[in-house]
């Protein structure tokens, strides 16, 4: 299968700093070495993959280069005995569309370690809409449930609520029965957030304190913080005792400006959600459930779909906080 060509999106170095992006064509030989060959026929736009996309070193550090954290489709040849040419299977994080070359190509080859198969009532559009995004979602509300902490616990807030994750988060806690406050800096975004399952909807600065107060009034059994920063040291400050808080992103900051009073006088638990590199017994307990009692009926309310060929202007809005919900990207068409 050497020989056989597929199209891919291709990002590389024009001259210094300077990125560009095209569909091109490549052959199956191009790709790296490999135990499992995928024949890709969805993937779906992450911030990660539009950073990828735009020549950040902090994500990619060699181009040209392939972005798409995330990919679905059939095995095209394997390597390995446990999977199969014709069995449908998903790829998601580890090193794929980083610094090897990912799902915004029709083909890809990676470690068979990194091949999940396909769980029972998926397809490849439904497990991409899902994507590292739910993968994310998901993993954080286990951290909450294992910690015991449940309906009658109290509210959750969800923050960046109308990202992929934050999205997904809402959906899937108000499915288990949670009370969700979603935090949002759009305005124009409360239909949409009610209609997924949030009882409430807060402004940034509604869900910001800015004041020295080391503890604030504890409204939060649990919290899914998709943007760090200010937003998770308030997000702790109001955590109630014994609440379970999350972390996941850092689009408004890494920095982290909190005291110890929330995890000596409440009891606050702080986990850092790692979809990456998590152990494969948690990531398929986490697929499992997205494709089983987790499964949201609104998810398709939420799901965009576009061609490879219309990507770009998809990158550019995800650059600037604009995408809700999740986009799905078609490589079969």
């Amino acid at each position: 299968m050497q020989d056989t060509t597929f199209k891919a999106m291709v990002v590389t170095e024009a001259e210094a700093k300077r990125f560009q992006r095209a569909l091109v064509e490549r052959t199956v030989a191009d790709l790296p070495d490999g135990d499992v060959l995928v024949r890709v026929t969805h993937s779906s736009l992450n911030f990660k993959d539009a950073l990828s996309a735009t020549g950040n070193r902090g994500v990619t550090r060699q181009f040209p280069h392939t972005p798409g954290i995330d990919a679905a489709g059939v095995v095209a040849d394997s390597r390995v005995p446990q999977f199969s040419v014709g069995q449908p299977v998903i790829v998601t994080s580890y090193d794929l569309g980083m610094n090897t070359d990912g799902g915004f190509g029709q083909y890809i080859r990676v470690p068979a370690g990194w091949v999940i198969p396909m769980p029972g009532g998926f397809d490849a559009h439904t497990a991409m809409a899902y994507g590292t995004a739910g993968l994310t979602a998901a993993l954080s509300i286990l951290e909450l449930v294992d910690g015991g902490i449940r309906p009658d616990s109290g509210d959750i807030l969800v923050t960046g609520a109308t990202g992929g994750v934050g999205s997904l988060a809402v959906a899937i806690l108000a499915k288990l029965g949670f009370t969700v406050a979603a935090v949002t800096g759009k305005s124009d975004a409360a239909d949409f957030l009610t209609g997924i399952g949030a009882a409430r909807v807060l402004s940034r600065a509604e869900a910001l304190d800015d004041s020295p107060r080391p503890m604030l009034k504890g409204q939060w059994a649990g919290v899914v913080d998709t943007v760090g920063g200010d937003m998770l040291a308030t997000a702790l400050k109001a955590a109630k005792p014994y609440a379970v808080v999350t972390c996941c992103g850092l689009v408004a900051s890494p920095t982290l400006n909190t005291t110890v009073f929330p995890f000596i006088l409440r009891g606050v638990s702080l986990v850092g959600i790692d979809s990456a590199e998590c152990p494969m017994e948690t990531r398929l307990k986490a697929w499992n459930h997205l494709a089983g009692d987790w499964h949201i009926s609104a998810l398709a309310s939420m799901v965009r779909n576009v061609a490879l060929a219309d990507l770009e202007p998809e990158i550019d809005l995800i650059l600037k906080g604009g995408q809700r919900g999740r986009v799905v990207v078609r490589l079969d068409g």
